[in-house]
């Protein structure tokens, strides 16, 4: 509330004191009038201390004070305008700041006050005006002044100074100017805010700084000068230089008055300009006179067309107040509204609007209403009396309307139902999984995101993520198709979700890999039970098309006490788990745990590993002899990799072709192992003669069977050893071969015609048909050496082993048992008839240069163990 004034009151009731601030300061409040005098007192009482300073100078300092006051009051009588500007200025600051520095702080109070009252007088006509600026600006140098001269006479120059401390000196005079004049400012623009009833602000020294200041710092930086230069060369000197200063005033000041008296000829033809616009204003007035009557006219047949365009638009259309009351409705909106257009007029649009958006439309018309917003159209969701449910596009502008008190807004609605339907469903695809209808990877991870954010340790905030992969749905998908793959899918998701507590979240993270953010955990237990659930639930095999598949699975489990501070880290380590669980048999479920993270990175280790030993070729062949049964002839040779690792020592196969296959290196691996194994055959042929016929066999992986390069890869091994085709024996195992069934036929058919033969390695763990086997180019089978290592006479695996013989006869296939240790399994063999046979036994793998001695010893007949 604005403070009451003197003046504000009843003049039959003022006192005489109220009469005479009434006359002589009208425009200030009780604020302003307090604050006014305590600064002219105050200025005031700094003039009358500083004229009692001066009164006991000596003659010639007195003298040289009044001179240097009259100048400076001199110098106020010609200020310079700063073009474009309100500011002036003047060198009359030169003296004042000189007489401070010479006289101290008294000289050049007096001087600041006479010279602004001098300005004053020239600028204002006002009392207040001139007695406040000159009691301001003497207040503000008595002030400043006393803080200067202790500083100050440290530099003196005279009491022999250096150079540094006048420069010194130079700067701290500048920095008192611009204080000085922050001061003045502040004070004068005090009395200004008072009168408004507000707080003085920092911005108002901003405001007025501009030239006024800079000059300010200037003059008292010349001051500064001109006292050095009095001190080191004396008064004479520096007399010299007021001259000068006269000079540079009138050259200013005559250029001042010319910007004036140029910006007087402007204004003067701007005055012309505008009588002739004002002349041409009339003129057009008296055309809009004219054309109002027009207008109206225009206006009656525009309004007709209005009312018929609202009557018949095809989009909801009123006329509404600013508390949302329906004036007019037509028939398009009572459609739309599911109510009579006459039935809407009086009640509130805000009645058919969800509770939820119907403070939202309050805003929108209430910020229209107050001018602070645009015409934004706004989407609402309104309910017809029937029940159903329509969004709807709002757009609303201010209309103009007579006959109504207050301000009329005027609204279209248009039906956007179809598409915020078809927009919550493309929401709904982009982060749901199209197949079977689970949230997808990227709203997985925004949840888990979430999870982790909210999770502190507090009871229920606890969580799991189960990681889980489907066992061997690869070979579902290869020898079903890939709709009964679909179908599968499906089917187990649905069953996965069966096991789920409210809260929990199944998401389809691709292919068939699924997770479940199980949340609000009173135990890490809890999670456990659950993947022993979901286990269970999936023993029972899916009803397929009239089939049944098992659909086991493998899950990874990790925990959010583990401290996770990213989703993708707690995904990497539930997959982690996983893939333990998958190591550890299948079928089962595996809790992450710190080892499981260093066997990780010892993987990922010895994966960089064996990517420098493929590249710099370090890895070495050995070479296990094949043996014909029957006469202890040599056949030829299995060619295995091995590795020794330069601080871990020899790395088992069993670990790094694993590594291998999943890191892709397998191809580098397969590629070094048929050259090697080729140039050494070679080798062996032009050394030792009766190793003329011999083969020398080489496993491959599953990649190298889907490279449709393979077989051109065979081709350049043999074509750079110069070994024949024939003399090479590409194995692959059974489950690679059918699971790689499709791509496979192709490339076997290409070897079989390159001349090269193939072997099917671990015959009987797999789960191939005789179909199959019938078609497939193959030249061999080797029986798995889990057989041949339960063998026993009377036993189940002699009586495979008798199978798989009579079935590599039937079909033309020479037979091969690998992993022979005991006489009394090489005995078994040969009465069951398989023809060739390898294991530590017979011979372990050898160096190079152990079969050179071997086969120079002992030439292609080996002498076999005794039974």
């Amino acid at each position: 509330m604005q403070a009451t004034t003197p003046c504000d009151a009843d003049p039959a009731r003022r006192s005489a004191w109220q009469r005479l601030h009434a006359r002589l300061m009208p425009d200030y409040n009780r604020k302003a009038t307090a604050g006014w005098w305590a600064v002219v007192l105050l200025g005031c009482a700094a003039m009358a201390a500083s004229l009692a300073t001066l009164s006991s100078l000596p003659a010639s300092a007195l003298a040289q004070v009044t001179g240097g006051i009259v100048l400076a009051m001199l110098m106020a009588l010609y200020p310079m305008r700063v073009p474009r500007t309100n500011q002036a200025f003047s060198l009359g600051d030169v003296f004042i700041f000189l007489l401070l520095l010479m006289h101290g702080p008294a000289a050049g109070c007096v001087a600041a006050g006479l010279e602004a009252l001098v300005s004053s007088l020239r600028s204002s006509r006002r009392w207040t005006t001139r007695l406040g600026s000159a009691t301001i600006a003497a207040l503000s140098m008595f002030v400043c002044g006393h803080a200067l001269q202790p500083l100050a006479r440290r530099l003196d120059p005279s009491a022999g100074g250096s150079s540094d401390a006048a420069a010194l000196l130079v700067l701290l005079v500048m920095l008192f100017g611009v204080v000085y004049f922050s001061c003045n400012a502040l004070l004068m623009s005090l009395v200004a805010r008072l009168k408004r009833n507000e707080l003085p602000r920092l911005s108002d020294l901003f405001s007025v700084f501009g030239w006024v200041g800079g000059a300010t710092a200037g003059a008292a930086a010349i001051a500064a000068l001109l006292f050095i230069t009095e001190r080191l060369a004396g008064l004479g000197v520096m007399l010299t230089i007021v001259p000068t200063l006269g000079l540079l005033l009138s050259t200013g000041h005559f250029f001042t008055r010319q910007q004036e008296a140029d910006e007087a000829v402007r204004q003067a033809a701007a005055q012309a300009l505008l009588r002739e616009a004002e002349l041409e204003r009339s003129r057009a007035l008296q055309r809009e006179a004219e054309l109002a009557a027009q207008h109206l006219r225009e206006l009656e047949v525009s309004e007709r067309r209005f009312q018929g365009a609202f009557a018949h638009a095809s989009i909801g259309m009123a006329l509404i107040s600013s508390d949302g009351s329906i004036h007019l409705a037509n028939a398009a909106l009572g459609g739309l509204l599911g109510c009579e257009h006459p039935a809407l007029v009086g009640r509130r649009f805000g009645d058919f609007v969800d509770g939820a958006d119907r403070q939202r439309l309050d805003s929108t018309l209430a910020r229209l209403v107050q001018g602070s917003s645009a015409a934004v159209p706004v989407e609402l969701c309104c309910h017809r009396p029937d029940g159903r449910e329509v969004w709807a596009s709002v757009s609303c502008s201010m209309f103009s309307q007579p006959e109504l008190a207050g301000p009329s807004l005027i609204i279209q609605i248009q039906d956007i139902t179809a598409r915020r339907r078809a927009e919550t469903e493309l929401q709904h695809r982009a982060s749901h999984d199209r197949l079977t209808g689970l949230p997808n990877r990227e709203c997985f991870h925004q949840a888990l995101g979430q999870a982790i954010a909210r999770a502190d340790g507090g009871p229920g905030r606890a969580f799991a993520v189960l990681f889980i992969d489907f066992d061997r749905f690869k070979l579902v998908n290869d020898s079903k198709g890939h709709t009964v793959g679909d179908e599968f899918l499906v089917a187990a998701s649905r069953r996965l979700q069966q096991c789920l507590r409210n809260g929990d979240m199944l998401a389809r993270q691709g292919g068939d890999e699924f997770a479940i953010l199980a949340q609000g955990l009173v135990r890490d237990a809890d999670a456990v039970e659950m993947a022993d659930r979901l286990l269970a639930a999936l023993e029972q095999p899916l009803r397929l098309g009239g089939m049944e598949i098992a659909a086991t699975a493998s899950i990874g489990i990790t925990f959010s006490s583990l401290g996770y501070a990213r989703p993708e880290d707690m995904l990497r380590d539930a997959d982690i788990a996983m893939y333990r669980a998958k190591a550890e048999g299948k079928a089962r479920h595996a809790v992450f745990d710190v080892r499981l993270h260093t066997e990780v990175a010892n993987r990922v280790r010895l994966e960089g590993d064996l990517r420098q030993a493929l590249a710099a070729q370090s890895l070495a062949m050995v070479y296990q002899p094949l043996v014909d049964l029957g006469s202890g002839r040599l056949d030829g040779f299995e060619a295995l990799a091995r590795w020794t690792h330069p601080d871990l020592g020899p790395v088992s196969p069993a670990v790094f072709i694993p590594i291998a296959e999943e890191s892709g290196l397998i191809t580098q691996l397969t590629d070094f192992a048929l050259h090697a194994a080729c140039r050494q055959m070679k080798d062996w042929q032009r050394a030792h003669p009766a190793c003329a016929d011999a083969h020398v066999h080489v496993n491959v992986a599953a990649r190298d069977i889907a490279d449709p390069g393979f077989v051109a890869r065979v081709e350049q091994a043999l074509r750079a050893a110069g070994l024949a085709p024939r003399q090479l024996v590409v194995e692959l195992t059974e489950n690679i071969l059918m699971a790689e069934l499709s791509a496979a036929m192709g490339t076997l058919n290409q070897l079989r015609e390159l001349g090269v033969g193939l072997s099917v390695d671990d015959f009987g763990t797999g789960y191939s048909s005789l179909a199959h086997l019938a078609v497939l180019p193959i030249d061999s089978l080797k029986i798995d050496m889990s057989f041949v290592r339960q063998l026993r006479p009377g036993s189940k695996e002699a009586a495979v082993i008798r199978a798989i013989v009579l079935l590599g006869r039937s079909l033309g296939k020479q037979v091969i048992a690998e992993g022979i240790e005991t006489a009394l399994q090489l005995e078994l063999l040969r009465e069951l008839g398989c023809d060739i046979g390898q294991g530590y036994h017979l011979s372990r793998p050898l160096a190079a240069a152990a079969v050179d001695a071997l086969v120079r010893a002992q030439g292609t007949s080996v002498r076999l163990p005794a039974p």
